[in-house]
């Protein structure tokens, strides 16, 4: 079983408009809502891939009761712990004609300081069962910047593969306590590591870094680029780099999808590149289907073929 953690999640919108006009009123010809955040978009992908997967959400208000009841529907089993407020939203507005996305994220209200420990103890309650935890998104304000490093600990300790796709000092903090996976886009390696990464050879010293800082032997460090792939250097230390050329019109969660199918193929037991194969399948299909986090696993099937991963 997959665990999932989403400490931040929202209600993702996704308008559709013929062309986004500054000042204009628009009206949408399309529009998608899905339970979002970057944790529940990897529980998402992955139960379509075929995981056994266990959602945990810090949920709140009505927008809360919303996504509870969105991911029954779509059969993804969650556990919530809830607290005050109201679970934020995250709009992205789709450009029909330039076919550009543009996206407002709430960062959502404090937690009470309660709300952690409570969320903390729903993950270990699920570790027991678990095979790996996925670990995604931001931290809502008011919770300690160190949980995700807590978290980390306590799934070593119990015998859980940790994968961790986070930013800021929670990242910072957490890769100390050891992931077996770390996985960021260029865009928080650099933010991490306080250099550029926006080449190939950048993308492979940086997952280099990210592995020697998780802890070296047994841990991996992946740095995805978009459509230009991901570089990635495994446990054992072999390195990677893999694309897919294939596009979609609807990008965003597919580093999400792209996780959901890498952790999805090393719970199998797969090899690295056969992991990394299904990951950027994964990451295509969600780009060509609106709503973050979705997929259509026949797809992605077929996608994993035309993925081209190769050895350094």
């Amino acid at each position: 079983m997959i665990v999932c953690l989403s400490a931040n999640p929202s209600v993702d919108k996704l308008f559709e408009v013929e062309r986004v006009t500054l000042g204009a009123i628009h009206r949408p010809r399309g529009f998608v809502q899905v339970p979002g955040g970057k944790g529940l978009n990897v529980a998402r992908a992955a139960a379509a891939l075929g995981a056994e997967v266990r959602a945990v959400a810090l949920l709140r208000g009505h927008a809360g009761k919303w996504i509870e009841e969105a991911l029954a529907a779509e059969g993804v089993a969650c556990r919530a712990v809830w607290t005050h407020g109201e679970s934020r939203s995250s709009l992205s507005v789709a450009d029909g004609e330039g076919g550009g996305l543009t996206e407002f994220y709430e960062h959502g209200s404090e937690v009470p300081a309660s709300s952690w420990p409570e969320l903390a103890h729903a993950v270990g309650e699920l570790l027991g069962g678990a095979s790996w935890l996925t670990i995604s998104g931001s931290i809502p304000p008011g919770a300690p910047a160190d949980g995700y490093a807590g978290l980390v600990v306590e799934a070593r300790a119990a015998g859980v593969a940790v994968a961790l796709d986070a930013s800021g000092q929670p990242l910072l903090l957490a890769l100390d306590a050891g992931p077996d996976v770390v996985k960021v886009n260029a865009s928080e390696a650099s933010e991490l590591l306080g250099r550029g990464v926006a080449d190939r050879e950048a993308a492979i010293e940086a997952a280099r870094e990210l592995r020697e800082r998780a802890g070296r032997d047994g841990h991996a460090g992946v740095v995805t680029r978009g459509a230009e792939g991901v570089a990635a250097v495994a446990p054992d230390g072999s390195e990677w780099e893999g694309r897919l050329y294939v596009g979609g019109r609807y990008p965003v969660g597919s580093g999400d999808a792209f996780l959901a199918g890498l952790v999805t193929g090393l719970e199998r037991g797969g090899p690295w590149p056969d992991a990394l194969r299904l990951a950027l399948a994964a990451a295509a299909a969600n780009a060509e289907l609106a709503g973050a986090g979705r997929l259509d696993p026949s797809r992605a099937a077929s996608l994993v073929g035309e993925a081209e991963v190769g050895g350094l």
